[in-house]
C-alpha cells in the first residue's frame, strides 16, 4: 500500500484549509478544556511534552501513553464533529477519490481478518457491530462474506450514518454513550476510532457489554512507539487536533485488560511508516541528523518492502490492532 493510494494528492490539495477551520474551532474553546489522568492507566503523573495545533500533549510517565491534556469535553467533541470542516471535506473529496483503494488496500484485508476469527471462534451467523462504521464499506465488505445475520453501523454523523442507511445497513445515528446494545454483539469492531475520544476507558466497557459473553473485540489505531511516529514525533501525522489518546500496544493492552477484557493480543501491522518518514525528510520536517546512520540508509537507500516488513515483525509499525474478548 501507499500513502497516494489513500490520500490521493489531488484530492488533498484543500484538506489543510479545511482543517485548520476546525483547529480554530477548538482553540477558541480551550478555556473550557478539562484536566484528565493518563487515559491508559489512570496515572496523574505526565511529563509535558510539546503544543501542536492548539492542543497539550504530554507523555504519562507510568505507561508511555501520549494524550492531549487539557482536553475538550465530551459533549464539546460531539458538537465538533457535528460541525467539522475537515469531515466535510474528506466526504466531499478524499474518499470518494480513494473509495476503492481503500476498499482493496483496507477493508477487504480487514473483512478476511475478521473472517478467521469468526471460523476459528464458532461465531459465524451472530450479531456484528461496527462502531465508528463511516462510510459503511467495511461492513459492504463483511456482508460479502456472509458471517452475520445482523450488522449494525454505529455512526453519530448524520452524513455518514445516511450513507450506511443507503447501503441496506441497520444503522443506529448516536454515540456510543446513549447506545445500548448489552449482550447482542458477537463481535464488535472499531477502527481509528479510539484515538478521538473524551473516555477510552468508558468506550472498552461500552464494547465489553456489548458483547456475548465470549464475544470478540476487534480495534485499530496509532501506536506513538511505532518507528513513523518516534522518528518523527511532533511532525507525526498522527499526532493531530483530533487525536487525543496515543497509545503504545503496551498501554492499549493494559487498558483493555483494566476493562474486563481477556486473551488481549496486540500486534501492529501498519504498512506506511517508511514511506511517511521518507516524505518527511525530503520535505525537511525531520533532520537528517536525528536519524542514524545506519537507519538513514535503509530509510532513503531501501525498498519500503524489507524494511517495512521487519518494523511490522518487530512490533514496531505506527499504525496498531488488538483483539480481545470478554471473559465466557
Amino acid at each position: 500500500m501507499r500513502i497516494a493510494d489513500i490520500r490521493p494528492d489531488e484530492a488533498m490539495a484543500g484538506q489543510q484549509s479545511a482543517m485548520q477551520l476546525d483547529i480554530d474551532w477548538l482553540a477558541a474553546r480551550r478555556a473550557n478544556f478539562v484536566t484528565v489522568p493518563c487515559p491508559a492507566c489512570e496515572s496523574s503523573n505526565a511529563e509535558p511534552l510539546y503544543e501542536k495545533y492548539a492542543m497539550q500533549h504530554k507523555r504519562c510517565r507510568g505507561c508511555g501513553t501520549q494524550f492531549v491534556n487539557p482536553r475538550p469535553t465530551a459533549e464539546m467533541l460531539g458538537a465538533f464533529y457535528a460541525q467539522s470542516a475537515n469531515y466535510r471535506y474528506w466526504a466531499r473529496y478524499v474518499f470518494p477519490q480513494s473509495r476503492e483503494a481503500r476498499r482493496k488496500r483496507i477493508f477487504e484485508p480487514r473483512a478476511a481478518i475478521v473472517e478467521r476469527f469468526v471460523r476459528e471462534g464458532g461465531h459465524a451467523g451472530g450479531t456484528l457491530v461496527e462502531v465508528g462504521a463511516a462510510h459503511g464499506v467495511f461492513c459492504e465488505e463483511v456482508r460479502k462474506l456472509g458471517l452475520f445475520s445482523r450488522i449494525v453501523a454505529l455512526e453519530p454523523t448524520p452524513d455518514l450514518a445516511n450513507e450506511c442507511r443507503g447501503l441496506g445497513f441497520e444503522t443506529i445515528e448516536a454515540p456510543f454513550e446513549k447506545t445500548s446494545l448489552a449482550d447482542q454483539a458477537d463481535m464488535v469492531v472499531s477502527f481509528e476510532v479510539i484515538e478521538h475520544l473524551f473516555d477510552p476507558a468508558a468506550f472498552l466497557r461500552w464494547c465489553r457489554d456489548a458483547l456475548k459473553p465470549g464475544g470478540l473485540l476487534l480495534l485499530t489505531c496509532p501506536n506513538i512507539a511505532g518507528l513513523e511516529t518516534m522518528l518523527l514525533g511532533r511532525e507525526s501525522s498522527s499526532v493531530d487536533h483530533e487525536h487525543l489518546n496515543l497509545f503504545t500496544l503496551d498501554s492499549l493492552v493494559q487498558l483493555a485488560e483494566r476493562c474486563g477484557f481477556v486473551a488481549v493480543d496486540g500486534e501492529t501491522p501498519g504498512e506506511l511508516d517508511v514511506e511517511l518518514v521518507r516524505r518527511a525528510l525530503d520535505a525537511g520536517e525531520v533532520a537528517r541528523e536525528a536519524i542514524s546512520p545506519l537507519l538513514l540508509q535503509l530509510i532513503e537507500r531501501g525498498g519500503n518492502g524489507a524494511l517495512q516488513q521487519a518494523v511490522i515483525c518487530a512490533k514496531l509499525s505506527s499504525n496498531m490492532r488488538l483483539t480481545a474478548r470478554r471473559p465466557a
